[in-house]
């Protein structure tokens, strides 16, 4: 996983709407990268309704926020759209973002090991180098922390 003081990879990313963009496109602007396995399940949509219901103080912090997930654009669309998310979300399909920041990993449940995203968030400068790693996150109150740092930084 990506560590703090390393740079960012130059990756890029399919939004909702299935527009590519290259992550350095937020050159001179910080930014937080959240990572979390599928969306609308019950974690993943309340991490995202919290960074949404943060976002103008994000905004205001001139903070832009990008949740990553391997789901296809058409789903991140309905994800969006069924909540009202107003962070901009992002499909890796492919896997190649999750691997450059190192959050697809070996999971286990009830026995049995898979390959799956980690809920992870990067807090990224201006100058695209990372700040703060949250490696394993715990959803509540997570938003209003990275919120904190991103204000800090």
């Amino acid at each position: 996983m990506l560590e703090t003081g390393e740079a960012t990879p130059n990756v890029t990313l399919v939004d909702a709407d299935g527009g590519a963009f290259p992550l350095s496109r937020y050159s001179g602007q910080k930014l937080v990268v959240y990572f979390y396995p599928k969306a609308d399940t019950p974690g993943c949509t309340n991490e995202a309704k919290d960074f949404t219901e943060l976002a103008g103080e994000f905004s205001a912090a001139g903070v832009t926020v990008i949740g990553v997930s391997k789901d296809k654009p058409a789903r991140l669309a309905k994800f969006r759209d069924k909540y009202g998310l107003s962070v901009l979300l992002a499909s890796d399909e492919e896997g190649a973002v999750c691997e450059a920041f190192g959050t697809w990993v070996e999971k286990s449940m009830y026995g049995r090991t898979y390959m799956g995203i980690a809920r992870a968030t990067f807090l990224i400068d201006a100058t695209g180098v990372v700040r703060h790693v949250w490696p394993k996150v715990k959803v509540k109150g997570h938003a209003a922390e990275v919120l904190e740092a991103a204000k800090a930084l």
